[in-house]
């Protein structure tokens, strides 16, 4: 008789965890779940192009391409990553008319008296603004300009000799003031499109420069909004013909009352409690917009606005124009993704107005009220604690940050930080991460050294676990389980970093007590830094397809150096070690220090370290170490 098949019965205990992200529109942590399977639709708010790319933009678009990566590299969501560049805006339009009319100032041969008088003229409109100003950084800034200019004023007052370099001095000082000058009185006489094409592809140029020496992903789609003008106006046509926006003087307006007090519709999703701040309104609709007479509503907002002289325009049903702000990043992500989209991410300062009426506008144009599944918010960015303005000139340029550290050590910095939470860009805070990269590198260092000669494919080189190595596996499996449960809530970084470093000194705290044991097991070890290198690929930490650790140099040639320089470190190192222990017999403390300063000083600028543990010394070179008694 043949006999059946037992029953089985899981010892599992069925707890998995689920991805939770926190959203903007509820304001928690929601479970989830992609609209179709594992595709994710995800739209990024990019770039205004008109300046320099700064810190600002590196805290949303690093924290983006870590989520961007977790979720398709570590959870394996095959994600369509769109973009937008904004290449159509108010402060565009006035940045390049002030160059314009700048440079063409600067190249005539106006004497430096009539430059002076010119100066002290414009100077006076910036003075009045600053009197003006309630912001308090605002007048600040004001005044630090209106300091500049007079220091160079007094100067040219001062100055008996007033040739070139005092008029280009003045020039220079006075730059900010004089443009806003010549642009009141000349703004509207620009009638030469191609300065506003000119400009924001510079600055387009520059942002993708950035982008790429922070290690960040380009977008699979990017959008621009130049590109993009006839589905804007299609897009304003669908909100006109479901009655939610109106024509007025050749602009278009969304009717914010209409849409609020339709059903199923629901204006301000993200922050209720702004609807009707005008203050934050009025920012959102741009310095050269003045609608105050044209719309119906004060909470009304422009989708298509009437162009002026001196701004560029594209002829539409409503007369020439330009599409509003937030009208070009719905009309954009319907035109790439549809009706719905899984996520959709920008600042935290995006929220309101720009965020909310790009809701508004979509859900009016598709008809539904659920056009973002998950909106992602990354936080604000501090300079030494202190906020960070564009608009107040309180900022660090990309390029200026990346003379001072590497992408990596900046990308480090952002995984200290919980993605939604305000960074802060300070000396302290790139001191800790400057340390967990010291901690990872030497700990890799370790490793390789311990493995050099060992290739993994005779029998010798695996062991038995022992006592200790039980206790490392099971430390080991526990931190990745903490790790696992970390990425799965909302993408915990700051949680991440701090397992790795109990991992590496659980690791290094093995190492110290066992080196000289048969039981010692590479292959555990082994197996700890190759994970812990695979995190750091995912996050981008780590560019190259090293399987362990950080890569020692992009240059073959520099590599195949290793073998040629090992034996000298070999001498080297022998010969301190004599050194130190003839030293120590003597009770030479001063040779021990100058021994000391061999492995702190010196070496390290050649690119060698050299580390005394309880009872070895290695050397690296390259990532090279080598064992001697101690």
């Amino acid at each position: 008789m043949k006999r059946a098949l037992p029953a089985w019965q899981s010892s599992s205990k069925n707890e998995t965890d689920e991805l939770v992200m926190f959203n903007s529109l509820t304001r928690q942590k929601e479970i989830f779940k992609p609209l179709d399977g594992k595709h994710l639709k995800w739209y990024s708010c990019g770039p205004t192009v008109y300046d320099e790319s700064h810190m600002g933009h590196a805290r949303c678009f690093i924290s983006f391409d870590i989520l961007r990566r977790v979720l398709q590299d570590y959870f394996k969501y095959d994600v369509t990553y769109c973009m937008n560049v904004t290449d159509i805006d108010d402060k565009i339009i006035t940045r390049a008319r002030k160059n314009y009319l700048f440079e063409e100032y600067s190249k005539t041969s106006s004497s430096i008296e009539k430059i002076v008088d010119n100066v002290k003229e414009a100077l006076s409109l910036t003075e009045q603004k600053a009197l003006e100003e309630q912001d308090k950084d605002k007048k600040d800034m004001y005044n630090k300009i209106i300091s500049s200019v007079k220091f160079v004023l007094d100067k040219f007052d001062k100055s008996s000799n007033k040739n070139e370099q005092l008029r280009k001095e003045i020039l220079d000082a006075s730059s900010e003031v004089l443009s806003t000058w010549l642009d009141k009185l000349k703004g509207k006489d620009v009638t030469d499109n191609s300065i506003f094409r000119t400009l924001p592809r510079h600055y387009e140029d520059e942002f993708h420069k950035d982008m790429a020496a922070l290690n960040i992903l380009p977008a699979n789609v990017l959008t621009r909004v130049s590109e993009y003008v006839p589905e804007i106006i299609e897009f304003i046509q669908d909100i006109i013909k479901n009655g939610f926006a109106y024509e007025s003087k050749g602009s278009v307006y969304f009717d914010t009352i209409k849409f609020s007090n339709s059903e199923n519709h629901y204006y301000a999703k993200l922050v209720p409690e702004a609807f009707g701040d005008t203050k934050a309104l009025a920012e959102g609709e741009g310095d050269l917009t003045d609608q105050a007479q044209e719309k119906r509503n004060p909470a009304d907002f422009a989708l298509w606005k009437f162009s002026k002289p001196g701004e560029p325009s594209w002829e539409s049903p409503w007369g020439r124009g330009r599409p509003g702000w937030h009208i070009e990043c719905s009309a954009m992500a319907g035109a790439i993704f549809g009706s719905n989209i899984d996520i959709h991410s920008g600042g935290t300062d995006l929220k309101f107005p720009h965020h909310d009426n790009e809701i508004a506008q979509s859900e009016a144009a598709f008809c539904n009220n659920n056009w973002v599944n998950f909106f992602l918010h990354s936080g604000h960015l501090h300079i030494q604690g202190c906020k960070m303005s564009k608009s107040l000139k309180n900022f660090i340029t990309i390029k200026d940050a990346l003379k001072n550290y590497t992408s990596r050590q900046i990308r480090i910095l952002f995984l200290l930080y919980q993605w939604k939470d305000t960074l802060d860009y300070s000396d302290q805070a790139m001191e800790t991460a400057l340390n967990f990269e010291k901690t990872c590198k030497e700990f890799f260092f370790k490793i390789k050294d311990f493995s050099r000669d060992i290739k993994f494919d005779q029998a010798n080189d695996f062991k038995k676990l022992g006592k200790t190595e039980k206790v490392l596996l099971s430390t080991f499996n526990e931190k990745k389980s903490l790790i696992h449960k970390a990425l799965c809530d909302s993408i915990n970084t700051p949680q991440v970093v701090k397992e790795i470093l109990n991992l590496i000194s659980c690791s290094n705290t093995y190492m110290n007590s066992n080196y000289n044991q048969e039981s010692f097991n590479l292959v555990l070890l082994r197996d700890i830094a190759i994970y812990i290198t695979s995190l750091l690929k995912i996050f981008g930490v780590i560019e190259t397809n090293e399987l362990m650790g950080f890569p020692a140099s992009n240059n073959t040639e520099i590599q195949n150096q290793d073998e040629l320089l090992m034996p000298y470190l070999n001498v080297l190192s022998k010969f301190r070690d004599d050194v130190r222990t003839e030293a120590r017999s003597s009770k030479q403390s001063q040779i021990l220090n100058i021994c000391d300063k061999l492995r702190d000083d010196v070496l390290p600028n050649l690119g060698v370290l050299m580390e005394d543990l309880s009872m070895f010394l290695s050397v690296e070179k390259h990532c090279l170490y080598m064992k001697l008694n101690d």
